[in-house]
């Protein structure tokens, strides 16, 4: 796949910084959206203000992209431990349904908003590529240790919903792919407090995480739309 013009979503972000640096230094212009609009100035790219949980600040960023949209959209974004603090849920007993709903409204409600937007701007006869980042985790058929239960959940249901969106585009838009993809343990933010027991070699650094997943990209055709793939190019079963 050529890039010609790229959208990252959660451009400040490890992954999505990473992503940004490595599609300009490409050459492909990028498009890179932050909660604040602000980032490091690079050839080629450009930021814009966008707040991912609000469906209103999606529809506004956007609102410009009709007659040249990105030929690929990434939504870079995903939380493991909330804010508070509040970190996966080792057991059900556990639970709390705000924390639970605000997991879930940051890794699911939030990629399927900017989906929402995003794929009606895809032309019909030109490969376009949507990919949500997800996890291993999100996986039914791989679950062996139980666990982490709304992250689990909410990169399940994230799953499910670029299924769902592949198959309704796949009527209309023969060339699109909608995909989601595992990253494998990037050194971020997000796992900084579970990287301690990790066996040698497993952490991956961002730049490295980002061109894994830049080549995965590539190399993904129509028939490929709906899958979870990770960082080496295979197809994770749900």
């Amino acid at each position: 796949m050529t890039i010609g013009k790229a959208a990252v979503f959660g451009a400040s972000g490890g992954i999505g910084s990473a992503l940004v640096t490595s599609l300009a230094a490409r050459g492909v212009e990028v498009l890179a959206g932050s909660r604040s609009g602000e980032g490091a100035p690079m050839q080629g790219v450009r930021w814009f203000a966008c707040d991912i949980g609000n469906e209103d600040s999606i529809a506004q960023a956007l609102s410009g992209w009709t007659g040249d949209p990105p030929d690929l959209v990434v939504v870079a974004t995903g939380a493991l431990t909330l804010p508070d603090g509040t970190g996966p849920e080792r057991s059900y007993k556990a639970l709390d349904p705000a924390a639970m709903a605000e997991i879930l409204r940051i890794n699911t409600i939030a990629p399927a908003m900017v989906a929402k937007h995003v794929l009606p701007l895809f032309p019909r006869g030109r490969r376009s590529v949507f990919a949500a980042l997800s996890a291993r985790v999100g996986s039914i058929s791989d679950n062996r240790i139980g666990g982490w239960h709304s992250y689990r959940a909410s990169k399940a249901a994230l799953n499910m919903l670029v299924a769902n969106f592949a198959i309704e585009m796949g009527r209309t838009h023969p060339e699109a792919v909608i995909v989601a993809l595992h990253p494998g343990t990037v050194d971020t933010r997000l796992s900084s407090p579970f990287q301690s027991n990790l066996p040698e070699g497993q952490l991956t650094a961002p730049g490295a995480a980002s061109a894994n997943l830049l080549s995965v990209i590539e190399r993904l055709t129509p028939a490929d739309s709906g899958g979870l793939f990770d960082w080496r190019g295979e197809r994770i079963t749900p």
